[in-house]
């Protein structure tokens, strides 16, 4: 087989079933061949584009997501994308072509050393120098995306090696040396764990994206039940945890409830699970929960003990350690009093937006769970739009919620929407979006109109980058320096696509906007004209204690 044919034959091996990319001139014996291949691929109309989609299909589904561009320019366009899938640990692999091995290292027209340019943005990535390795490599890419704390991996492929063949050669297994994951935990953390929560008055259960990576949503519920302690989650652990739960706390953090602050402040253990005490969720660390004793369990031994200092660290995968510490629990703590002061928290700093008639963004959140009854995809956009959409849709489900978390990619939500529809068919895909955000990669009606991709646009449309214009408003005075934007008319925008558009200016006029677009057999976009100067609240702010939190109502 030449290396183009070897290249898909691996993808076929690793059940790869749908593929995002762009054409190119480096990629021409791939794209030949993918002619007459049994592969589903979808021309996106930016690679970026690609790199959101298959990171979207690979947080949907669980399965590894695959993109393919050319060398230069098109490999460079999907750095935004692989960087997004290592911040947030997604299983992806991007696939790019080179120029000829021989020109490399010489500015050849579309040269790029793109291995060099995501040394640091991937799990780990490869330069094809010999045909007779491509087997190997693609099936180790696959091998290392997918296992220990997941992540892209990058294979650029030289034109000349796509087209030398070779005998092909399957590796049923792989063997790395050096790169041995570790899925069980320590018995004897475990069981210094377990004595630590059986002791324990005031326990909080902290999860984050680890859960759903795992799998292990069963297992934590399992375990917060079985020593009734409460569960307060991060952005990328939305949906790890029923949301309708009594035991729920929300999403915690920066603009999480105020009631999961004050609670986690308050804790005398944390059992952090599959979370990396990120910056947004900890605010001043010297002030985080100073009388907590802190366990931690995570499969990447270099995110314990990074930002705040742990007690009982776990290395491992959270799906085996949370159900061995269930066994080991022989005693449950009792946590009456606890529960009390909890909901005394929830009943004292609820959620709330002042309520006046006017179109307010999280009426529209709210509109979008009551129509799905909460069993929708759903993609966000980032800034304000992708935290209402945290704080008032209820996720009771793992992989329900797809949002950009640690790197923050405004355009992310449409390509990623495409993404999980095509790997989730049968479910109702809906992105909320900014009308800043959209206008990122809004080139994608092409694929979704092209594709009969049938996803869902909500655009909460306040007229100004929300978030920023938000910082703006309560530290610079209202200076609002260039966040006032003009956008297109998105009804219009979306017509000339061959896509479906809806304007909506009245509170009155949201449910039945959301339940035509639910009931349309294309891609719809919804413009909603929200209040223009409407707050994200809670608010923490920056270098303040998480439970230093500006309430005020909008």
């Amino acid at each position: 087989m030449i290396g183009a044919q070897i290249l898909l034959e691996c993808l076929k091996r690793e059940g790869v079933e749908v593929m995002f990319g762009y054409p190119g001139g480096q990629v021409l014996p791939i794209f030949d061949k993918l002619y007459d291949a049994d592969l589903k691929f979808i021309l996106t109309r930016h690679e970026q584009g690609a790199a959101h989609a298959a990171d979207g299909y690979a947080r949907a589904t669980g399965k590894v997501g695959v993109c393919l561009a050319t060398s230069g320019p098109g490999a460079t366009n999907l750095t935004t994308g692989i960087a997004n899938a290592y911040m947030d640990s997604i299983p992806l692999v991007a696939i790019t072509g080179q120029v000829k091995t021989f020109l490399i290292g010489n500015d050849a027209f579309q040269e790029a050393d793109v291995t060099g340019v995501t040394r640091p943005i991937t799990k780990h990535n490869y330069l094809v120098k010999d045909v007779k390795d491509l087997a190997r490599i693609i099936r180790e890419a696959f091998h290392i995306a997918s296992t220990g704390r997941p992540g892209p991996v990058l294979i650029d492929i030289p034109s000349d090696i796509q087209l030398q063949d070779t005998e092909f050669i399957w590796p049923e297994e792989v063997k790395m040396r050096g790169y041995n994951p570790t899925y069980f935990g320590h018995p004897g953390q475990i069981k210094k764990a377990a004595k630590i929560i059986a002791q324990a008055k005031k326990p909080i259960i902290y999860s984050g994206g680890g859960i759903i990576t795992s799998g292990a949503n069963q297992e934590l519920r399992e375990l917060a039940e079985k020593i009734q302690a409460p569960v307060t989650w991060t952005l990328m652990g939305i949906g790890g945890f029923p949301a309708t739960h009594r035991l729920s706390l929300g999403m915690l953090g920066m603009h999480g409830t105020a009631y999961a602050n004050h609670a986690i402040m308050e804790a005398d253990v944390i059992i952090a699970v599959g979370a990396r005490f990120d910056d947004r969720v900890t605010g001043r660390t010297d002030t985080f929960a100073p009388g907590a004793k802190v366990i931690h369990i995570d499969i990447d031994p270099a995110s314990i003990s990074k930002n705040i200092r742990v007690d009982i660290p776990i290395v491992g995968d959270a799906k085996n350690i949370l159900g061995e510490l269930s066994e080991q629990l022989k005693k449950a703590p009792d946590t009456s009093d606890w529960i009390k002061t909890v909901e005394g928290f929830k009943k004292k700093h609820p959620l709330k937006y002042k309520d006046d008639g006017r179109l307010k963004p999280q009426y529209v959140v709210e509109q979008i769970y009551e129509a799905t009854k909460g069993n929708a995809i759903i993609t966000t956009e980032v800034g304000q739009n992708q935290m209402w959409a945290a704080q008032w849709y209820k996720y009771d489900h793992p992989r329900s919620f797809i949002s950009s978390g640690g790197l923050g990619t405004m355009g992310f939500g449409f390509p990623a929407a495409m993404g999980a529809k095509m790997g989730c068919p049968d479910k109702v895909v809906i992105d909320i979006a900014g009308d800043g955000s959209i206008q990122m990669n809004i080139q994608e009606l092409g694929t979704c109109v092209c594709n009969k991709i049938n996803v869902k646009v909500a655009i909460l449309n306040n007229g100004y980058l929300g978030m920023v214009r938000q910082w703006q408003e309560l530290f610079y005075k209202k200076r609002y320096s260039q966040v006032c934007i003009t956008s297109p008319d998105f009804v219009k925008l979306a017509q000339s696509y061959g896509a479906v558009g809806i304007r909506v200016d009245r509170k009155e006029d949201v449910r039945p906007a959301i339940d035509k677009a639910l009931s349309t057999e294309n891609t719809v976009f919804v413009d909603f004209h929200v209040e223009p100067e409407e707050n994200v609240y809670p608010m923490v702010p920056a270098g303040e204690a998480i439970n230093r939190m500006i309430e005020g109502l909008a």
